[in-house]
C-alpha cells in the first residue's frame, strides 16, 4: 500500500491531504456546536426552575397581599393596635398573674393537660362530655 501511495501523484496527495484536514475541522466544528448547545440546554433548565420558584414566591405574595388588604386584617390591626371597638363587642383584659397561675404543680398549663385528656377520648365519650358534664 505504501508503495502505490508512493506512486500517486503530488497533487492527489495535497487533495487527500486537504480533505482530511476539512474533515477533522468539520468535526471539531461539530462537537464545539454540540457541547455549546449542551452548556445552553442546562443553562435553560436552570433558569425555567428558577423562574418556577419566582413564580411560587409572586403568587404566593399576591395572596399574602390580598389578605394584608382584606377587611378583616384591617379590623384585626385596628383592634389591636388602635383599641377599636365594634358596636356590642366588650373588651376583656385578663392579667398576667391570672393566665401565670393557671399552671399545676408540675409547672405544666392545665389547658394543656386538659387538651391531652380530651385527645385520649372516643368520640363517644367526647360527645357525652360535651352534652353532659358541662
Amino acid at each position: 500500500m505504501a508503495l502505490r501511495f508512493a506512486q500517486t501523484s503530488h497533487g492527489a496527495k495535497l487533495v487527500i491531504i486537504g480533505l482530511l484536514l476539512l474533515v477533522s475541522y468539520l468535526l471539531f466544528t461539530l462537537t464545539s456546536s454540540v457541547y455549546r448547545s449542551h452548556q445552553l440546554d442546562v443553562v435553560i433548565r436552570e433558569f425555567e426552575v428558577e423562574n418556577s420558584r419566582i413564580e411560587e414566591e409572586i403568587r404566593n405574595k399576591s395572596e399574602e397581599l390580598g389578605y394584608y388588604n382584606s377587611e378583616a386584617y384591617i379590623e384585626k390591626i385596628a383592634k389591636q393596635n388602635l383599641g377599636l371597638v365594634n358596636y356590642g363587642e366588650e373588651v376583656i383584659i385578663i392579667p398576667e398573674e391570672v393566665l401565670d397561675s393557671a399552671v399545676d404543680e408540675n409547672g405544666q398549663r392545665i389547658a394543656e393537660l386538659e387538651d391531652t385528656r380530651y385527645e385520649s377520648m372516643s368520640n363517644v365519650q367526647k360527645w357525652g362530655q360535651f352534652f353532659f358534664d358541662r
